[in-house]
């Protein structure tokens, strides 16, 4: 099939990253890379003017007020720090990932697996996600994940190749063309098997979304941490993630408890909802290091 000069561009764009980034000296590709994410904040696109009336919600702040449009430069600034970083990822060295981060509550993760249970991690878009499951695999912990397909499929196969080659293992959201894929059953014969599974989950506006509060207002988040850690026993743990100076910092917060009483569909609604509160308390505390540049909240949508 042939790609529209716009996606043959962005696929460009990426093959020439992954090829020259790593070779450029490091400093000068993080000037580099924060000239761009500047002029696009000066610019201040749709994407940039969605950031900052998310991190208005975040803040409770006017979107108006001067403090957020400083914020929102800061998040534009780690937003590509994280593009910097996932395409250097190869170059940067298990070493200095091993070295740099600062992991609260990691013996959460480590005592579950090597005790031979599953563990479910939900995390938000924060900080360096591929750097975290480097991390993690560098300490002996591989792992399972779900990826959106992106268009075009070169591009997605591009990624998916690239989190494999860090010893992730990789499914896709959506099967080839459209339609659901079946990679919840294959997650939950992972935790079974007592592997570590990560989970990008505080954005899904479809119909299969469960409805929660999130600062203020209503959103929809991902049901399957939940249903997997009910499905399968495993324990559910929320994450958070920001970049700390020249390192990284992650932190894992306690077991969503699951409720005593209810059905299974109000079971994970609360669950759910506990995921949120805890993804609530870590983009407080790093609203910059929160890369949401889309719509989340119900009442910004569209009207059908």
């Amino acid at each position: 099939m042939n790609l529209a000069l716009g996606d043959r561009l962005v696929v460009w764009a990426f093959h020439l990253g992954w090829v020259l980034v790593p070779r450029v000296p490091e400093r000068m590709a993080a000037w580099v890379f924060r000239l761009i994410a500047d002029a696009m904040w000066r610019r201040r696109g749709k994407s940039v003017r969605r950031l900052e009336s998310n991190l208005a919600r975040v803040t409770g702040k006017d979107p108006a007020d001067p403090s957020i449009r400083d914020l929102s430069k800061a998040g534009l600034r780690s937003y590509f720090r994280y593009w910097l970083e996932a395409l250097r990822l190869p170059v940067i060295g298990k070493d200095r990932v091993l070295a740099g981060v600062r992991a609260e509550g990691k013996e959460k993760i480590f005592s579950t697996v090597d005790g031979g249970r599953g563990i479910v991690l939900a995390l938000p878009h924060m900080g360096n996600w591929d750097l975290a499951g480097a991390w993690l695999i560098h300490n002996g912990y591989p792992f399972t994940t779900v990826m959106e397909r992106l268009k075009p499929e070169s591009l997605y196969e591009r990624f998916v190749a690239f989190r494999e080659s860090l010893g992730m293992e990789v499914l896709p959201l959506t099967a080839k063309g459209g339609g659901t894929a079946h990679a919840f059953g294959t997650l939950a014969r992972r935790l079974r098997e007592g592997r570590a599974i990560c989970l990008p989950a505080e954005r899904d506006l479809t119909e299969r979304g469960v409805e929660v509060d999130f600062f203020d207002g209503r959103t929809r988040m991902v049901a399957g941490p939940a249903m997997l850690a009910l499905q399968t026993g495993a324990p559910l743990h929320p994450a958070t993630l920001w970049f700390d100076g020249d390192g990284w910092g992650v932190r894992i917060y306690d077991e969503v408890p699951v409720p005593a009483e209810g059905t299974r569909q109000e079971k994970i609604t609360a669950m759910t909802q506990g995921m949120a509160r805890a993804f609530e308390e870590g983009i407080s505390e790093h609203p910059e290091d929160w890369h949401m540049l889309q719509r989340i909240w119900l009442d910004d949508l569209e009207p059908r």
